[in-house]
């Protein structure tokens, strides 16, 4: 019995280096082959150090192995965790940037801690006579690294699990037995470890089934690597992990259980089999889990339930409610399109969906999403014009689904060409036009259908209704992109107009002076004159330019400590020379918190604005006081006043004015300014009987 528990070790050793070995030579520079390679030669060593430790009479030397076991495992979490983050994901990037903090301290607290706390690890060992077996007692630092190992082998399980909830179609069919081997290793790990954690000892027999369970994870693997041919494949999972994790919940359950029944078994007196029937406990929950994600029994049971308890094949409601709740949120077509190919594939248990759409004014047809293809073999595949053509002549006529395999018409061959079918016994393929405003914009194609079932008249009814909802889906998005297009070249016609303007009053005034240049240029007062209307130009572009700047870019405020009244005055300075009398009301402000400089544009657009539309009637008065929270700055004038539609709908808007030679942009940079502060503007206005201005600035220190 020894000498077979002996070979285990080494097997799974050789086995792990030369999965290594082979993903090193094939590696192309992906984060997660790294991780496996570093993952795998991690498992390696830690069989060949556990065989040494097993053919060792000495406790002190199985001790010493046992420590350097222990050491060689602290590295697991991080090379593991790592891979479980990017195999497979699309989104890896994202994920590595938001798991970075958890990444560097699985990478780097376990060996830390093992280096400082080495003799805390194993405190005892001893000889078990009846069995012959060795039991090493654990340390309270032995006991915290188990502890750290359970933490990440359910991170990780976790992880692989959402990946594979994630994947839809024949990447689901390619990546499965990768994630079932690593799966199935790291639950085998999270017995042991728990056994460990529940005797607080190891036991050397119970901790060779991690050898075991390397031997069976690399199988699976080499399958996967068969399956997938070392390819990227996209699949973007939730960054919500740990909600509504079915590993989770089966680990919560099993310790549960286990911590119940040691408890149970320690009160009668203790029972020899308990590790072997915990053992097999965990086995079962597996078993149980593997089954129910398993899409053809799903799909046998699906068909049992409605079979025996006459219940129709889809229930539409709860379809169209996943359908709107999946796609309601996509505003992107190519997120859209991914959406709808995981949502298509999942109903009708399909491994291999794809959308095509015209694009191009309908000359071409682009795939946009699938669950098999990538882009450059949708590149290979796309259709010329003329085959396009046949195929959208076929469904000029009927709007149904079509299932192709029944034909071998020409416009049947290239659709078969255009998604080429990943299993012989897959099933016949069938293709589903999207027809919108009386023509046909694109084609949903499935096929590949688990256990190669056949498309009844009932799934034909259901791909109709998921055809019409894509197709208004789509429609909505392709609108939407439109109308954003059009107020975006709305809104650069109106800047352009202005623009224009202005700069043609500014070259008008330059064509001018060169046109009198050779006459005067004699005359020092002329150049004097004409350096002046250059610069003042010059000047006016360049401001131009600044105002039309800040549309685009996010303004930033740098506030500090400061006397609102000074601000005021110093904004206000110069001003007097307007054609209509400015009254100054400044009442005592306690201290405030603002942006000078940013401060003095608004009560200078706001006091230029007011002496502008006064036109010499009547005067404009600038106030300032206080209330409950904030300080107010008040400009009224007795001008022309505003509608209360143009208050409402286009004061604060860029490019809307009044003013003859206004831009439209002074009332949308005090809006933005008057807001970073965490304010507000008031504004009370009449036609013909003037306009008061409000600003609210928050005060730093509550009025008494």
């Amino acid at each position: 019995m020894i000498s077979v528990i002996s070979a285990i070790p080494v097997a799974g050793a050789v086995c792990a280096t030369g999965l290594a070995l082979a993903v090193a030579l094939r590696a192309r520079g992906w984060v997660a082959q790294w991780a496996f390679i570093g993952g795998m030669t991690v498992l390696a060593v830690e069989c060949a150090i556990s065989r040494w430790g097993l053919s060792s009479p000495r406790p002190d030397l199985i001790v010493r192995a046992q420590l350097w076991r222990l050491a060689v495992i602290s590295l697991l979490p991080g090379f593991w965790l790592v891979f479980s983050l990017t195999y497979s994901r699309g989104n890896a990037v994202e994920f590595l940037s938001r798991w970075r903090y958890i990444v560097a301290g699985a990478l780097v607290l376990p060996p830390v801690f093992v280096l400082l706390f080495r003799n805390e690890l194993i405190t005892a060992v001893y000889l078990v006579r009846p069995t012959k077996e060795w039991i090493l007692r654990l340390g309270w630092a032995g006991i915290a690294l188990y502890l750290f190992e359970l933490a990440f082998s359910l991170l990780v399980l976790a992880n692989l699990e959402r990946t594979l909830r994630a994947s839809v179609g024949t990447i689901r069919w390619r990546i499965k037995y990768m994630i079932l081997g690593v799966g199935a290793l790291f639950v085998v790990r999270l017995y042991t470890t728990s056994e460990a954690l529940l005797f607080r000892c190891i036991d050397l027999p119970v901790e060779s089934l991690n050898a075991a369970a390397l031997l069976v994870a690399t199988l699976l693997i080499l399958r996967s690597s068969w399956r997938s041919q070392a390819a990227p494949l996209d699949v973007y999972p939730s960054h919500s992990l740990i909600q509504g994790s079915i590993t989770i919940l089966a680990a919560g359950i099993y310790f549960l259980l286990v911590g119940a029944f040691a408890r149970v078994v320690a009160h009668v007196g203790g029972d020899a089999g308990f590790a072997l029937k915990t053992f097999l406990f965990l086995i079962s929950l597996v078993v149980l889990i593997i089954l129910l994600q398993s899409d053809r029994v799903r799909r046998h049971l699906g068909q049992f339930v409605s079979r025996n308890f006459q219940r129709p094949l889809y229930d539409y409601r709860t379809v169209w409610r996943q359908f709107t709740e999946g796609t309601a949120s996509r505003v992107e077509q190519s997120d859209l399109c991914r959406t709808l190919v995981k949502l298509t594939a999942d109903l009708f248990q399909c491994l291999s969906v794809s959308v095509w759409q015209l694009e191009d004014k309908n000359e071409t047809l682009i795939l946009t999403a699938s669950t098999f293809l990538s882009e450059a073999q949708g590149r290979d595949l796309r259709p010329s014009k003329e085959e396009m053509e046949k195929i959208i002549a076929v469904y000029q006529t009927s709007r149904e689904p079509i299932d192709f395999e029944e034909t071998q018409k020409d416009w049947a061959n290239i659709l078969r060409r255009m998604h080429p079918s990943e299993f012989p016994r897959g099933g016949h393929r069938v293709c589903l036009p999207l027809v919108g405003r009386g023509e046909v914009f694109g084609l949903i194609i499935l096929g590949d259908r688990v256990a190669g079932a056949a498309f009844t008249a009932q799934d034909f009814d259901m791909l109709k209704c998921v055809g019409d909802h894509a197709t208004a889906s789509l429609l909505n998005v392709q609108l939407s992109r439109r109308l954003l297009q059009a107020k975006e070249f709305e809104a650069f016609q109106t800047m352009a107009a202005f623009f224009v303007h202005d700069l043609k009053n500014a070259a008008s005034t330059l064509n001018l002076m060169l046109q009198n240049l050779p006459v005067h240029f004699d005359d020092p007062a002329f150049r004097a004159d004409a350096l002046r209307g250059v610069s003042k130009t010059v000047d006016h572009i360049n401001d131009l330019i600044g105002r039309l700047t800040l549309l685009r870019h996010e303004l930033r405020i740098q506030p500090a400590d400061a006397d609102l009244n000074e601000v005021v005055t110093k904004a206000i300075a110069g001003l007097d020379s307007g054609s209509s009398p400015l009254v100054r009301d400044l009442s005592p402000i306690p201290s405030i918190s603002l942006d000078r400089e940013q401060i003095i544009k608004v009560v200078t657009n706001l006091v230029l604005n007011a002496q502008e539309s006064s036109g010499g009637v009547g005067e404009v008065r600038v106030a300032t006081k206080s209330g409950p929270g904030w300080a107010v700055i008040e400009v009224a004038d007795q001008g022309e006043g505003m509608s209360a539609e143009f208050v409402e709908r286009s004061l604060f808007r860029p490019f809307q004015t009044t003013k003859k030679k206004g831009l439209g942009i002074g009332m949308f940079q005090s809006k933005m300014i008057v807001e970073a502060h965490s304010g507000r503007i008031a504004v009370t206005s009449a036609p013909g009987k003037g306009t008061t201005f409000q600003v609210f600035l928050p005060l730093t220190k509550p009025v008494k």
